[in-house]
């Protein structure tokens, strides 16, 4: 994430040799004892296939990749310009368009992929590997829509693949000190939870091209209905590509979807949620002329405040859980003995876990925790962290996966998509409840403010049928699975 205040660790990471059969390959890892000391087997490394080549991909490729201890074997990108630095720096490795026709070219050449695509594509990409038997790294959020994350979770399972959502601070030391702290019940019975983000940086809550009728050319290099995809035909606009996409509905999920598999994260983990059984929110509107006359179902809101509500299993006290979130500068009501400037002091956002004996504040990722009332907390020892740390701290999420690859099926990753999905399900009931909130009938009436009833096993919205609309979305023609 670009703007995340990420820990730069810079620990040596060992080399993982195990002898395993990857599902994959159809091949044995030869352990490197067998053939001598010193001696790399080909088949000790990773055959890695990138799908996307921008963005956050820039940090995805060379961890995976660990200077030269696993291969870039493939690599694909509907936009020249973007996957220009990879193709100079991996020239033997193929270069395609359209991640179909990699996934039939190269497949045999192919033990795992890497997606990191707009939100749009996650799914199409992502299960296309999977029905071939390649483990897979896909970006955050896991996906677009709800329904496509549970199909993703149920499919890991099916075909026994090692996977990974790229919520990196899963695997740092501060989501697991914090879940730690809340699983001791060193603040009691949690009963609320405020989650805010700075985001979004890019333009939202503005009027979309389409709604003005613009278009440009389409650059050269851009293969531009590939890059639409699963998403309806629109004209080609810069303000789509290269990341302001998140924004749009049709490609992104908004600063909900953005950032919130990373917050929302912590809380999910330390407090073992399942499925909500309640959704309510409001947005920020622009300017009056502007939401009476534009078509706002293409564009996420420029603020959002989403309230779930969960069931509380282990609440002594409270049977019930709140978990709130706020984006575009909205932020939680601080509660007594807080300190604003402590609370809010990292920009990229935070977490207040609200209990029965005291509030514990974390900044992005669970890191730098801290009690209040302060002078309750003075003598407290922070726990051990109850799971593993890995190898690297959240700059070790990328080969975590790719040793886990090698280890082979049910090797343990931080955000392998059993705990992504379900967690990426929550995130993405928010933008159900915001696209909801925005519906109006034939007159113009708002008719979706309401809270939304949610039957988590059946995912339906159980008290307003036009909300079910945004569970499942429908694909532009194109063979994209």
């Amino acid at each position: 994430m670009k703007n995340s205040n990420q820990k730069q660790n810079k620990s040596s990471r060992r080399n993982f040799i195990k002898s395993a059969t990857l599902a994959s390959a159809g091949f044995m890892i030869v352990p490197r004892h067998v053939l001598g000391k010193g001696f790399v087997a080909p088949s000790d490394k990773l055959n890695i296939a990138a799908v996307g080549c921008g963005g956050k991909a820039n940090v995805n490729i060379p961890l995976a990749y660990n200077n030269g201890s696993d291969n870039i074997v493939a690599l694909c990108d509907v936009d020249d310009r973007e996957s220009n630095k990879f193709r100079k720096q991996f020239p033997k490795a193929p270069y395609f368009k359209d991640y179909r026709q990699m996934l039939e070219k190269e497949a045999k050449n192919i033990d795992a992929v890497i997606v990191t695509t707009p939100d749009h594509m996650h799914y199409p990409i992502a299960m296309s590997a999977m029905q071939l038997n390649k483990h897979v790294y896909l970006e955050k959020p896991l996906t677009h829509d709800i329904w496509e994350a549970r199909q993703l979770t149920e499919a890991a399972k099916k075909y026994k693949l090692v996977t990974q959502m790229g919520n990196q601070g899963s695997s740092g030391k501060g989501t697991r000190i914090t879940e730690t702290i809340i699983q001791n019940g060193m603040i009691g019975d949690v009963h609320t939870v405020e989650v805010w983000t700075n985001r979004p940086v890019w333009p939202q809550g503005v009027q979309s091209p389409k709604d003005k009728g613009m278009n440009q050319p389409i650059p050269p290099e851009v293969n531009w209905d590939l890059w639409l995809g699963t998403a309806p035909m629109r004209d080609y606009h810069e303000a789509y590509m290269p990341f302001r996409w998140r924004g749009y509905w049709d490609f992104g999920t908004g600063a909900l979807g953005d950032m919130g598999c990373h917050f929302i994260d912590v809380p999910f983990r330390a407090l073992k949620l399942g499925y909500p059984t309640s959704v309510e929110c409001s947005v920020g509107q622009v300017y009056a002329d502007f939401f009476k006359e534009a078509h706002f179902d293409d564009v996420c809101p420029p603020s959002s405040a989403i309230h779930l509500k969960f069931p509380n299993p282990k609440g002594k006290q409270f049977k019930e859980l709140s978990l709130n979130w706020y984006d575009g500068g909205i932020r939680p009501q601080l509660p007594d003995g807080c300190d604003y400037d402590k609370v809010f002091a990292d920009i990229d956002g935070g977490v207040l876990f609200i209990g029965t004996k005291g509030i514990l504040a974390t900044e992005l990722f669970g890191d730098n925790p801290k009690f209040f009332p302060e002078s309750k907390f003075l003598n407290v020892k922070m726990p051990a962290p109850k799971r593993p740390l890995v190898e690297g701290d959240t700059e070790g999420h990328q080969q975590q996966w790719v040793k886990a690859c090698k280890a082979g099926p049910g090797t343990y990753t931080s955000s392998s998509f059993d705990q992504s999905g379900p967690l990426t399900e929550t995130v993405l009931m928010g933008n159900l409840a915001v696209r909801s909130f925005l519906l109006r009938d034939s007159k113009n009436n708002f008719i979706g403010r309401k809270k939304l009833l949610w039957d988590g096993p059946n995912m339906k919205i159980t008290n307003f049928d036009e909300a079910n609309a945004f569970v499942k979305r429908e694909y532009r023609a194109g063979g994209w699975i």
